[in-house]
């Protein structure tokens, strides 16, 4: 970057991005850019949907019972004989000491997130009665008539057969607010993902056309290899774009049709709809950003598309790990591994908008998307640097200790 300056190198920056946009955009194989994504992202996020729906059926329901110790001890004993019948646990009991208020106890214990809470079971001496999102047919209140009646004949005193559980549905409670979010953490770090993998590749096989043809040669005597990047990258990314602007509008448009009232219907994040949308752009770009400097700095090493071919296999299976790191952090944001994944930062984008889908905090997104620019700004000066010392062999001469020694 010596006689360079921080404005020349944005000037010639945007030149190069124009080049590229510009000359993209107006091929008639757009169309087929347009096009082809449909299908993958269609069928990634139905993927993620059952996924997700897997993940709620198999994750066992919470109800809390409103007792006293003495009265709460038959139903857990009921609940763990129950357990080693049926060779698994069935709907998990937590207890809470009874309160004078019992309408705003109920209240609070379904408002409840962690644990979540699907339901309050109250009135175990004389009227068992559940609130919460569930059924009176549903295998949630069958369970716990069947613990119930257990624990009742058990008791020492031979008490009568309880009588049949009142339900009182709600339209949402803790637990369905937490899986109603885990889905909407899910998708977006689905749809991140499917447009990051369908989309940073476009970087590697246009360096690598350029440099094929000579023509990164001619632009790196011209202009600093920083500009040839950064330009590169994000014309890609308002090519990108335009795809995405195109998709959004065919997924609205299907969602409304053939979702039951529309795009309303879908489960609402924490940090509410509008933030969360913007950050979703934020941290597409980003992870954009960040997985394709890192293959303008890999592609700028191959010396043809049959090493760019070879590389690809390990890259997508990179891509992939790192997509399942931020994935095994929903739900977990706040534990070690949900860290660990907001902290890396390839990974970082995917944790993130987990966490905007199920906590309302706005500033750790703040901080999030700095710490990922700073990281977007080492990667591309790393990869010029390789670049520059080792295509255009303008730095100085770096070996293996292997190769110094064949030298001697």
């Amino acid at each position: 970057m010596a006689g360079f300056r921080l404005p020349e190198i944005i000037r010639a920056a945007f030149v190069i991005a124009r080049r590229d946009f510009t000359a993209t955009v107006l091929r008639k194989t757009f169309l087929l850019f347009l096009l082809g994504p449909l299908f993958p992202v269609a069928m990634g996020v139905g993927f993620g949907g059952m996924g997700a729906k897997l993940a709620e059926d198999n994750a066992k329901p919470i109800v809390a019972v409103i007792a006293s110790r003495a009265d709460f001890a038959p139903l857990a004993a009921a609940r763990a004989r129950l357990a080693a019948v049926a060779g698994d646990a069935p709907v998990e009991l937590i207890r809470a000491d009874p309160e004078p208020n019992l309408a705003g106890q109920r209240a609070q214990l379904l408002a409840q997130r962690k644990p979540p809470v699907l339901a309050v079971l109250e009135g175990l001496g004389t009227a068992p009665r559940l609130t919460g999102t569930v059924h009176s047919d549903g295998t949630t209140v069958a369970q716990l008539d069947h613990i119930i009646a257990d624990a009742r004949a058990d008791a020492a005193d031979r008490s009568p057969p309880a009588p049949s559980i009142a339900v009182v549905s709600t339209e949402r409670s803790g637990g369905t607010l937490a899986s109603a979010r885990g889905l909407t953490a899910r998708a977006g770090q689905t749809i991140i993902f499917l447009l990051t993998i369908l989309l940073a590749g476009a970087v590697l096989s246009q360096l690598i056309e350029e440099k094929s043809n000579k023509a990164i040669e001619i632009l790196a005597a011209a202009v600093p290899v920083e500009a040839i990047f950064v330009g590169k990258l994000f014309a890609m990314l308002a090519i990108s774009f335009v795809g995405i602007a195109v998709w959004v509008v065919t997924g609205a448009i299907a969602i409304s049709i053939w979702s039951t009232g529309g795009l309303a219907a879908l489960p609402a994040p924490a940090i509410g709809w509008p933030v969360f949308i913007a950050l979703t752009v934020a941290y597409f770009s980003m992870a954009y950003l960040l997985i394709g400097s890192v293959f303008l700095a890999i592609g700028s090493q191959a010396g043809s598309v049959r090493e760019i071919q070879t590389i690809n296999m390990p890259v997508v299976l990179a891509q992939s790990a790192i997509y399942f790191f931020g994935a095994s952090a929903v739900g977990h944001l706040d534990e070690p591994r949900g860290l660990a994944a907001a902290i890396f930062p390839l990974s970082s984008p995917f944790t993130m908008i987990a966490r905007a889908a199920e906590q309302d905090v706005l500033w750790p997104h703040l901080a999030a998307l700095a710490w990922q620019g700073l990281w977007v700004t080492l990667i591309l000066r790393a990869g010029a640097g390789l670049f520059r010392r080792n295509v255009l062999k303008s730095g100085p001469a770096r070996r293996w200790p292997w190769q110094r020694r064949a030298t001697v």
